[in-house]
Order: C-alpha cells, then sequence, then structure tokens
C-alpha cells in the first residue's frame, strides 16, 4: 500500500479562520491525505493567513520558515485574507509555490498537481467582486467547543478595515445549511458552539446567493436554539446597531444561549466613530449594554476597542478611556491601530505616533485587567455551570462558566468535557477562579 501523503495546517486569525482551516483539512482527508500536527514533518504545509494586524505579515515568514525546517523540500500553500490583498507579496516569499485568494481556498486540491516545488510562488485569486458564494464550515478544535460559521463578507465601509477587500460582499449560510452542521456538530458530542462570522448580526442577507433573504439573525438565534444535543450556544462578536433588544431577549430566556456578548466599540468618542464610519454613536452603545445588563445582571459584556486612529487626540483617547471606565463591561480587546494599503483611514491626516498609541493600549489593557477583576468578584458566591476543557495545565483542569468566568480545579481527567453544577468560591493569585462543585461528585 502506498504512503498517504501527509499535509499539517496553520491558522492565523480570526475563529472564523479556524473554522475555515477544518473545512479545507477535511476536503484533503477526502483526496486521500494524513492530516498531521504542523509541528510534523509532511509533504504539504498549508497556511491560512490573516490582515487584521501588522504582525499576521512577519507572523507568514516565520511559519514558512519553520515548515521548510521541518522538511525542505515541502510544498507550502498560502490561502486567506492575506493572500487575498497580496497575493504577489506572498508568492514571493521564499519557498511559497501556490498563493490562493477568497474564492479559491475552499477548492485547493482542485490546484494541487503533484507537489513538487515551483521557482515562483504560483497565484490564483479571483477579483474579490467574485467572492460572493458561500462556503459552509465549521471547526472542531478541541472536543470541548466548536466554531460554527453562519455568514461571510462585510457590506460595511469602516475606514481602517480590509475585510471588505479580502471576504467580499455580506453573504450568509441558509437556515438548512446552519441546522444541518449544528446537528452534526451535535452529534460529535461536543458540548458548545460558537457561532462565527466576519458580521454575524447581517445573518440572512446573500442565503440565495442574492440581496434576497428570507431570515434574520434573530430568526438564526430562536432555531438554533430548538437543536437537540447542544448543551451551549455562545454569539461571538456582533454589531451594536445589529444587536436587538429581541435577541438579547431570547438570549436571556434561552435553553442553550450563555450570557456572554462581545460587542466592538472601537471608540468612545463620537467625532472618532465618524470618522471611523461606524454605523453607531456611543449613545447606542451605552444603550445596548443597559439593555442587556436590565435582563442579565450577571452577563458579561466583552468589548472591542481601537486605540490611535488617525486624528484621536489626548481629549479623544481620555473620552474613550472614561466612557469604558464607567461603562458596566466585563473585558476588554484592545487593538492598536494600524494603516492598511487601500483603506481611508491609511491616507488620513493626524497620524498617531507609535510611542503614543502603545502608551494608550497600555493602558487600556491595565483598565481591562481591573474590569475583568470586578466581574469575577461580583460573580463569587453564585451558582454556576462550568463546561471543563480536556487540558492538563500544571495539574489543573480549567473551564469557562456559561457567563464566561474562567475556573480551575485539580486536575481529574474524568471532567474533561463535562459540564458541573457550582458555585464559585475564590479567585486564585492566577486570576482565575476556584470553586466548590454542588451536589453528588466522585
Amino acid at each position: 500500500m502506498e504512503n498517504k501523503k501527509k499535509v499539517a495546517f496553520y491558522t492565523l486569525g480570526c475563529k472564523l479562520n479556524f473554522s475555515e482551516t477544518s473545512t479545507i483539512a477535511r476536503s484533503f482527508q477526502e483526496e486521500g491525505f494524513e492530516r498531521v500536527d504542523f509541528e510534523e514533518v509532511a509533504d504539504m504545509y498549508v497556511i491560512n493567513t490573516c490582515s487584521v494586524t501588522e504582525n499576521a505579515d512577519k507572523q507568514f515568514k516565520q511559519i514558512v520558515k519553520k515548515a521548510l525546517k521541518l522538511n525542505e523540500n515541502a510544498f507550502v500553500a498560502a490561502v486567506g485574507c492575506y493572500a487575498q490583498l497580496k497575493p504577489e507579496e506572498l508568492a514571493a516569499v521564499d519557498g511559497v509555490d501556490l498563493v490562493l485568494g477568497a474564492t479559491e481556498k475552499f477548492k485547493i486540491t482542485d490546484y494541487i498537481h503533484d507537489l513538487s516545488k515551483n521557482d515562483m510562488g504560483e497565484v490564483h485569486s479571483c477579483e474579490i467582486e467574485d467572492a460572493d458564494f458561500y462556503v459552509g464550515s465549521y471547526s472542531i478544535g478541541d472536543r470541548t467547543r466548536a466554531f460554527l460559521k453562519v455568514q461571510d463578507g462585510c457590506d460595511y465601509k469602516c475606514t481602517y478595515c480590509t475585510i471588505p477587500l479580502a471576504r467580499g460582499i455580506s453573504r450568509s449560510d441558509t437556515m438548512e445549511g446552519v441546522i444541518k452542521n449544528a446537528k452534526e456538530i451535535a452529534a460529535k458530542g461536543i458540548k458548545e458552539i460558537v457561532l462565527t462570522g466576519v458580521n454575524i448580526g447581517d445573518y440572512g442577507k446573500g442565503e440565495f446567493g442574492n440581496k434576497k433573504h428570507e431570515h434574520t439573525f434573530l430568526d438564526l438565534v430562536t432555531e438554533l436554539d430548538r437543536v437537540e444535543g447542544i448543551e451551549r450556544l455562545r454569539i461571538s462578536s456582533i454589531e451594536p446597531n445589529l444587536l436587538k433588544n429581541e435577541t438579547i431577549d431570547l438570549v436571556s430566556k434561552s435553553r442553550a444561549f450563555v450570557p456572554h456578548f462581545h460587542i466592538p466599540l472601537q471608540s468612545g468618542s463620537n467625532d472618532i466613530l465618524k470618522k471611523m464610519k461606524r454605523r453607531y454613536l456611543r449613545e447606542l452603545y451605552v444603550d445596548r449594554v443597559n439593555k442587556i445588563r436590565e435582563v442579565m445582571p450577571h452577563a458579561c459584556i466583552g468589548v472591542d476597542v481601537i486605540v490611535g486612529f488617525p486624528g484621536e487626540t489626548d481629549e479623544h483617547f481620555l473620552e474613550t478611556y472614561h466612557f469604558l471606565n464607567d461603562l458596566d463591561i466585563s473585558y476588554l480587546h484592545v487593538f492598536t491601530y494600524s494603516e492598511r494599503d487601500n483603506t481611508e483611514a491609511a491616507t488620513m491626516e493626524g497620524v498617531v505616533p507609535k510611542n503614543v498609541r502603545a502608551k494608550r493600549s497600555k493602558m487600556l489593557r491595565g483598565l481591562s485587567v481591573k474590569k475583568r477583576r470586578a466581574f469575577y468578584e461580583s460573580q463569587i458566591g453564585t451558582q454556576r455551570t462550568v463546561l471543563f476543557e480536556s487540558e492538563n495545565k500544571e495539574g489543573y483542569i480549567h473551564g469557562f462558566t456559561e457567563n464566561y468566568v474562567k475556573v480551575k480545579t485539580p486536575w481529574n481527567p474524568a471532567f474533561a468535557n463535562t459540564l458541573h453544577d457550582i458555585k464559585l468560591t475564590h479567585i486564585d493569585e492566577d486570576g482565575s477562579v476556584r470553586l466548590e462543585f454542588l451536589g453528588i461528585e466522585v
């Protein structure tokens, strides 16, 4: 019997990329490849790229080097957002053989005739206008949770963002497609599904390959809540203007949706929000947080924020800092603004020096630590449900409560991928929360 060709994958960037890597990997397995870990010797390495941060570009070169160190004759392919935006740049990296853009990445096995090295990377990338069809995917990285893609692309024109250039127009999976994938995931014994997409609140648009749509995001969450066998459903990140009261109410009464929201803010200054071409002002954001708190006081609310956007003065930044300090939120994801080619913001005046961006970023990260600590403290003494993960980390097993409090308890392999009723007792020195089990425990 001939040896199977081995393929390994490396994913940079977001949860959506992880779900798509899984789908691409399954297509290789169907073609008779054996999937191996990226640390192992393989005949082919596939790198799923990201364009959101500056470091993604530098990281790419390091990952190619790492692959070729394992096997200097390996065939190296680059797919994903950066591959769509700058295909020639990636193709010029030493050792890269194939670069596939947004529409081609799911047909990668069609482009591999043999695995002999190319002198120069071969590029297949469409005009982004052609990225108008939808490919459903989900990832099963560990046994505990799966990322389920429900939507792709974006019709928003935020001035700092390349995602519409990298992923095309907003389009959605059909309701049948999402439910079918959710049932497949449930059948594998996975307890939690995280819904993912570029702009998931826009779900329903482009469901039939055109702008016609029958369903909304509210319809989607309503249907998913009925799928049996899924213990937990989590909404990953949703624009504040698309997070409607009806969705918040549904989550508060839901069987499976957990009280955890991640809502991008980007700036606490209306001046900057307008320059970013965001589709809301800070007043709407406050309204969304208040609505969640009203029906789910214990909910976890995460916030994305960008510092150092062109024209952000010290006053604008302090406006953002005080806005977030006063807001009843649980943690921040802080992004330092970085210029991207072909975006409006890249040509704006009022460039903020890199050292000022770094200082602002550090201040907000400090605020995030304080916010998370305060949120955890507010949860001490409450009864929650925890879903344990499957890793032994220095003698402990970790997990998350439904409202995203990270907990730990001494390692017990029987706990992996299981749910338990617990009481949160105190915060450990590493910042995670200790617990006691409720009811009868082994």
